[in-house]
């Protein structure tokens, strides 16, 4: 008997594999896989969510009001065109299901975020991959494969997982060549920890202009991974669209609950924020020192380069790690196979990888 068939390019979906949570034999794991908080969440988001428990068997007010309301109070921005869903990922998602017909062209960065090809082909598009040259986003080579089957351009700003990102006026650039019914979409989950005058996370281009999306996420700098919270900030078109197209209670009441405390703590942000600038730079410096190359990252982990040797590869160091209980991750199906991106983590995370990494040379020499 034949099996139902899926629509066109499903069966094409590579699954994404998250960042690996066990190290087999250590009696200790640290996990710096997943670019998690190194201080976990906001005190006030736990008690918010701990204040929500006896609420469960209530359903979640359906437009995420409370969360959209804070987003909007912390930016100064519109809350009617917020939309708020299961982790930026769900909107990313949405966004090509509504936009994309089948054999419309999705176009996103060599090394970028690899749920942007699954997006377009559960939708029926075409993933274009744009090369990567310097570990950057090339915005003359996402140009150049604009074509009038493009729907969807996809742009992580900053990148996962190199850490690099393009300015400002690289980005007006970009947009300034896109037909109006090409969608930009620019996924700034890492946009807090930027601390660079010449970056802008999106706000801009989207309240001045009708095809622009900015995405963001409580995963990173928030420490809320677990209750899967993200928000657009959208023309009010497309919030309209994602409105009519996203679940009708997609995101949990207790996850509005502690994803409104968290970003109403300012003071806890800015903690954290203050940490990874701090570490970003230490663990930047300790680990070129010991002649490993790290791509220059203005988000919460790094790239790190190794040999091509056997004993020198990004394999064997990630062994090496995990034999120690550091989770790291591996990054060939980024299209990187000789790099590990590692997480900042707490003070004490931080120390235990550079030592372990240093071993690591000093025994691959």
């Amino acid at each position: 008997m034949p099996n139902p068939t899926p629509v066109p390019g499903v069966l094409e979906i590579k699954p994404y594999v998250g960042g690996r949570a066990a190290a087999p034999g250590a009696a200790r794991v640290i996990k710096l896989s997943s670019n998690e908080s190194a201080l976990g969440p906001s005190p006030r988001a736990s008690e918010a969510f701990a204040a929500a428990m006896d609420q469960l068997h209530i359903y979640p007010e359906g437009s995420s009001a409370l969360l959209r309301e804070a987003v909007a109070d912390l930016y100064g921005l519109n809350p009617d065109r917020i939309v708020c869903g299961n982790g930026s990922d769900e909107l990313l998602h949405l966004l090509a299901h509504a936009y994309c017909r089948p054999g419309d062209e999705v176009l996103f960065s060599e090394h970028g975020f690899l749920v942007y090809p699954i997006a377009a082909r559960s939708a029926s598009a075409v993933p274009v991959t744009v090369p990567e040259p310097e570990l950057t986003a090339d915005v003359d080579g996402f140009i150049a494969r604009l074509t009038p089957k493009t729907r969807i351009v996809f742009i992580a700003n900053p990148n996962n997982p190199t850490g690099t990102y393009i300015p400002t006026s690289e980005m007006r650039r970009l947009h300034a060549a896109l037909s109006p019914e090409t969608l930009l979409v620019i996924d700034a989950a890492y946009a807090e920890f930027v601390r660079r005058n010449d970056y802008d996370a999106g706000i801009e281009l989207v309240a001045t202009h009708q095809n622009v999306v900015m995405t963001r996420t409580l995963s990173k700098v928030y420490g809320l991974a677990g209750l899967r919270i993200g928000w657009a900030y959208c023309p009010e078109s497309v919030a309209d669209v994602l409105n009519r197209t996203r679940g009708p209670f997609n995101v949990s009441l207790p996850a509005i609950a502690a994803g409104a405390a968290a970003i109403r703590d300012t003071a806890f942000t800015e903690r954290a924020i203050a940490h990874n600038t701090q570490w970003l730079g230490w663990l930047s410096e300790q680990v070129a020192a010991l002649g490993l190359k790290v791509t220059p990252s203005v988000g919460n982990f790094l790239l790190v380069h190794f040999g091509d040797k056997p004993g020198t590869t990004a394999a064997d160091a990630d062994a090496f790690l995990m034999q120690r209980g550091l989770i790291v991750r591996q990054v060939a199906n980024y299209g990187l196979p000789n790099a590990l991106r590692i997480t900042v983590g707490t003070e004490e995370a931080n120390r235990l990888v550079v030592q372990a990494l240093a071993d690591f040379v000093k025994g691959a020499a």
